[in-house]
């Protein structure tokens, strides 16, 4: 039986993969996509932001050539070199479908890949599985029409469009800050009265700013969509009620993103508070249920207010992990001590 699974193979899966090989942990790591699959949606040319130092993995730098922050391209090619330097072999575009406890302790993962199913049993299972699976659906007439998207990729796709961009937040501002000097006709839609600094890079801020001052972007504050039609929506006031028909030949929904959450009930893992963020050991990372893992922005579960964890902020689940199952390991191996 293999040690460890890991699920997910986003930056903090990859770490984790790196440091199992290191402390010579047998283990196998799936990945429904592509290594660092939900990066691959973020927008063409993105700048994170974190630095590069603070994203660099496993003690490899990444190296940039603005010493600053890594771009979208820059980190999904470092996540690739990481793979082959360290011979990484990740199952990817593998999902895992299925996980069983066994009656007699360990755990039976059920996976489909291109070439059929497979099965494979663990001792351990780390879910690596990050919190941005799905969007957060506005739950409106129109929004499953196919001009409409809740995943920017490209400014280039809006070029003199008329664009209605909903939201507040950095994705939304990214959007339409990129999209406006792409050469759309932007509109944006929020909620709120203003803009959040804490919830917006803090570049974005003064560029959106300004060009709503100079009226290249249409501010719409205090609104929220109701209906999506062919070429127009529809929004209402938050304030008096009162609702108005824009023109949008496109439409970004930039709400959000929640996390699915199939593998942590099939395994009994016990989600807590309205994030359901998955209850775990802070000095393991060990969930409620012995020998199944939590790793990297999975522990946020779905965040109803802003993204607090990131990549920087999850290195330190790697060691935990590690400790816990190697300390594991050696306790079989030796025998309890007591004192």
């Amino acid at each position: 039986m293999t040690t460890a699974a890991i699920i997910g193979a986003g930056p903090i899966g990859i770490e984790l993969a790196i440091a199992f090989k290191q402390a010579g942990i047998d283990y196998v790591q799936f990945d429904a996509g592509q290594i660092g699959s939900t990066i691959g949606w973020y927008p063409i040319q993105m700048l994170f932001h974190s630095s590069a130092d603070r994203l660099s993995l496993a003690g490899v730098p990444i190296q940039v050539p603005d010493q600053q922050k890594p771009t979208r391209e820059e980190y999904l090619a470092y996540l690739r070199s990481l793979v082959m330097q360290f011979g990484l072999t990740i199952r990817t575009y593998e999902r895992v479908e299925h996980v069983t406890r066994l009656p007699g302790g360990g755990f039976e993962l059920g996976t489909r890949a291109v070439d059929g199913e497979h099965r494979c049993r663990v001792e351990n299972v780390v879910l690596a599985v990050g919190a941005m699976h799905a969007p957060r659906l506005l739950g409106i007439p129109g929004e499953e029409l196919p001009h409409v998207s809740h995943y920017f990729r490209d400014p280039h796709d809006y070029f003199a469009k008329r664009l209605l961009v909903i939201g507040g937040r950095n994705s939304a501002i990214e959007a339409a800050v990129r999209c406006q000097r792409a050469g759309a006709e932007v509109t944006l839609s929020h909620r709120g009265a203003d803009f959040d600094p804490k919830s917006v890079k803090f570049w974005l801020l003064p560029e959106i700013r300004s060009m709503i001052r100079d009226d290249r972007v249409r501010y719409l504050p205090q609104t929220c969509p109701v209906e999506i039609g062919a070429g127009t929506v529809r929004l209402v006031s938050m304030e008096s009620g009162e609702e108005r028909i824009i023109a949008a030949d496109f439409v970004l929904a930039m709400t959000g993103y929640r996390q699915v959450t199939p593998l942590f009930d099939m395994l009994g893992v016990d989600m807590q508070g309205a994030d359901r963020q998955p209850r775990y050991d802070h000095e393991t990372m060990e969930t409620n249920v012995p020998g199944v893992f939590v790793a990297g922005t999975a522990i946020a579960g779905t965040p109803q207010q802003r993204v607090s964890v990131i990549v920087e902020t999850c290195h330190v689940h790697v060691p935990r992990i590690v400790g816990a199952i190697v300390g594991r390991r050696v306790a079989v191996a030796d025998g309890p001590v007591d004192e």
